[in-house]
């Protein structure tokens, strides 16, 4: 008698067949283009024991019943596989394969695509991808290159090189993998050694038409590498003739009916504090004491706005550049120079055009009156940062009353500042001292002084003051504006960071989300002056948002500003020319705005400073590696300043020149890269080097075309970790090459990568053992020239 099943086994039955029916889609998946029979897709899922074969038989044929599976031969079955298209942008990376980082995915979900499934895509391009390979768990999926949708650029920046009469181009993104039929139109001349533009054209072969639209000059001179890095980032160099057209119709008269439409303060003691090197100096500082005990004073800003009027040949230049470009050796303008360096440009003892705001403050650094407007002021004083420190550390001087009463009361500013949420973290800057053919010489870091920091303070005050005046001219609905935005910072950073704090013996309390600020500051004050400084800021800098422009204000985190804009440079930033026209706009009472167009310039003017941002690093990193060319051989003191899944990345204390360890090239042990807690481990020794650890480098070699500098570790000089065993010296590589290694800097994978080889598998070479070192006493301190 057959027991009658009831509908709990039923339904435990009909459970039972749909977890064997994806065992078998899931070992179909990995293989999708491949055919199995009964026998390997039983032994491979393990159904051996738990189907009979006719059972599994009749469950294979009811999957390709269902459009599951299909036969591609007798006795065989496959997955049907459906194409999944995505999109997303293209990395390539230094061996030549790239990855698809897919839109709207997260950073680990992207698509590997090996060198022979590009197509026609090359780096940076917007492409939709087709899966080929779906990954397992812990496993990228692999695709191939379906379209090209957008191109991150046509132009390409690289050398001419030619073999035979046959020009060939050499691009300095190594990135670029694309070789090129390079055409060289009538007209334009190209020797080798060249610097060149080269635009995509034609690809109807198996290679892209390289066109030639530009000839930079020599390849290695200064003005070329400069040139080359501004184009790469997109910025030209001069302005359309139809700009500077427009600029020599001014005449740099003030007509007597425009000074009397604004506030006159030429009486009243003005003076601008800007580098020693500056040429446009576009914000001044006013001071007087008023006969109620209180000091009122102005911070007064160039009025752009007075000569750049919206829709012309001039605003329409200075809305595409957007910003001012600062490289090591030149600034490119956002406006042409009669306008930056000279009517825009708040000189001594000439009368300028000003927009300010003026403020009242009493003995206690309170907020007594603010007024906002049009004026006209006439500069007593160019100082210098050094020249305005002086006054303030003597006490005496040109203007030491005024230097020293703002200097006080910018530090209550200051202190107000951090009490409310604002993080105090201070960032060296790396400076150059060139020789005249634009050779670095010199590479010091620029110390930041109570000079400096006043300034900052006044302009914060202005920034702030002009939002917040702003909002509170319409209740409800906010009038149409422009902010500048920072938020709050991932929760999963900041739970690495407060890990990471841990492991050196710091706490971070992240239990109050309300005092994070105070306690990222907290433990700013703690690692001061210590070594893991530099590594701590570093890591904690890493947590942060980056800021931007928007329309919809949600206030500025790193400040801890409820209202934030940027109003104090319309000179060298577009948005704070945008800012200027709003603010005049409504203080004379009309209240409209195109908030869709407000928006699209917030986010045209955030990528261009970003792109400015890159050709200011660019060009700084090319002068560190011009710096070291002449270097090789010669040992410097550095702080691990990164880890890598390709190498340990490190900065020379001196100098600030950052160059990389290749993991290949530690040949002593395997070493494990640990990206989560910043460090690399030995396999065999235990050996560990972590971010912020002093090690003693050697200069291998650098590359200007790829600007790098490669290094090899010759001792490790101090751990930051107290706990940490920690070896003496790290020995010199036998063999292999510098550079980002066999990887190329891919990212994400499993979360350790293994490098080198162990002490009994090297060939030749060989130095000393750390115990030796130990008896020899401390290493030997860099060599110099």
């Amino acid at each position: 008698m057959v027991k009658k099943k009831t509908p709990k086994m039923a339904e435990k039955e009909t459970k039972r067949l749909k977890s064997l029916k994806t065992l078998i889609v899931q070992f179909l998946q990995k293989e999708p283009h491949k055919s199995f029979n009964h026998k390997q897709i039983a032994s491979a899922t393990g159904l051996k024991g738990e189907l009979s074969t006719e059972r599994l038989l009749d469950l294979l044929a009811e999957m390709a019943a269902a459009g599951l599976l299909k036969q591609p031969e007798r006795g065989k079955y496959s997955l049907i596989v459906t194409e999944r298209v995505l999109t997303g942008r293209l990395e390539i990376k230094g061996d030549g394969y790239g990855f698809v980082i897919l839109d709207g995915e997260e950073k680990t979900d992207d698509v590997f695509i090996p060198h022979n499934r590009l197509g026609k895509a090359m780096n940076g391009d917007h492409v939709s991808v087709k899966i080929i390979k779906q990954g397992g768990r812990g496993q990228r999926s692999e695709g191939e290159i379906a379209k090209v949708i957008e191109r991150a650029t046509e132009v390409f920046i690289g050398t001419i090189e030619f073999v035979g009469k046959t020009p060939t181009f050499k691009p300095d993104d190594m990135k670029l993998t694309q070789d090129f039929f390079v055409k060289v139109p009538d007209g334009i001349v190209v020797r080798d050694g060249d610097k060149v533009l080269l635009k995509l054209g034609e690809w109807t072969h198996h290679l892209p038409d390289g066109i030639v639209v530009k000839v930079l000059g020599k390849s290695g001179e200064n003005e070329t590498e400069m040139h080359a890095i501004l184009f790469q980032f997109g910025f030209e160099v001069g302005f359309p003739a139809e700009v500077e057209h427009e600029v020599a119709q001014f005449d740099g008269k003030i007509p007597e009916a425009e000074i009397k439409l604004r506030r006159d303060m030429r009486a009243i003691t003005t003076f601008t504090i800007d580098p020693h090197d500056a040429k446009d100096f576009d914000d001044a500082l006013s001071f007087q004491r008023l006969p109620n005990g209180n000091v009122e004073v102005g911070v007064h800003i160039a009025d752009v706005s007075h000569f750049v009027k919206f829709g012309t040949a001039l605003d329409k230049e200075a809305y595409n550049r957007a910003t001012s470009v600062y490289l090591v050796d030149r600034t490119v303008p956002m406006l042409p120079e009669r306008l930056s360096n000279d009517l825009c440009s708040l000189r001594p003892n000439e009368d300028r055009l000003t927009f300010s705001a003026i403020f009242e403050v009493n003995e206690q650094g309170d907020l007594v009156k603010e007024w906002f407007g049009k004026t006209i002021i006439h500069s007593d004083r160019r100082f210098a940062y050094e020249e305005a420190q002086v006054v303030i550390e003597a006490g005496e001087g040109d203007y030491a009353e005024e230097l020293l009463e703002m200097n006080r009361l910018a530090k209550i500013f200051q202190k107000e500042r951090f009490k409310h949420g604002s993080i105090n973290f201070e960032e060296d800057e790396v400076k150059f001292e060139l020789d005249k053919e634009g050779k670095p010489i010199r590479v010091y870091r620029k110390v930041r002084k109570d000079a400096h920091k006043m300034i900052e303070d006044w302009m914060l005050m202005a920034n702030k003051r002009v939002t917040v005046h702003v909002a509170k001219m319409r209740q409800g609905i906010p009038l149409p504006f422009i902010y500048r935005i920072h938020d709050r910072p991932d929760t999963d950073r900041l739970n690495n960071l407060q890990q990471f704090a841990a492991t050196l013996g710091y706490d971070l309390d992240l239990s109050d989300e309300r005092k994070i600020a105070k306690a990222l500051n907290n433990l700013m004050a703690q690692v001061e002056g210590k070594p893991e400084q530099s590594m701590m800021q570093t890591v904690a800098v890493r947590t942060m948002a980056k800021a931007v422009y928007a329309t919809d204000n949600i206030g500025h985190y790193g400040l801890g500003f409820e209202h934030y804009t940027h109003f104090t440079s319309p000179i060298r930033r577009y948005p704070d020319l945008i800012v200027h026209r709003l603010l005049g706009q409504y203080l004379g009472g009309d209240q409209s705005g195109n908030v869709g167009l407000l928006d699209m310039a917030a986010k045209h003017c955030s990528n261009r400073e970003k792109r400015a941002a890159e050709a200011e690093r660019a060009s700084i990193k090319y002068k560190q590696v011009e710096f070291l060319e002449d270097k090789i051989g010669l040992q410097f003191e550095g702080i691990v300043s990164g880890v890598t899944n390709w190498g340990i990345y490190v900065e020379i204390i001196e100098n600030r020149c950052e160059g990389m360890i290749g993991l290949q090239t530690m040949s002593d042990d395997y070493y494990e890269v640990d990206t989560e807690n910043y460090c690399v481990r030995g396999r065999l020794s235990g050996r560990k080097i972590s971010l912020g650890d002093k090690l003693m480098v050697e200069v291998k070699g650098t590359s200007l075309r790829a600007r790098t500098i490669d290094f090899i570790m010759i001792a490790h000089l101090e751990s930051a970790f107290e706990d940490t065993e920690m070896p003496l010296v790290q020995r010199r590589s036998a063999g292999g090459e510098g550079g980002r290694g066999q990887y190329g800097g891919r990212r994400g994978g499993a979360p350790l990568k293994k490098y080198g080889q162990p002490n009994e598998k090297r060939k030749g070479g060989g130095s000393a053992k750390a115990s030796d070192k130990k008896k020899s006493g401390k290493s030997k301190k860099a060599k110099r020239k």
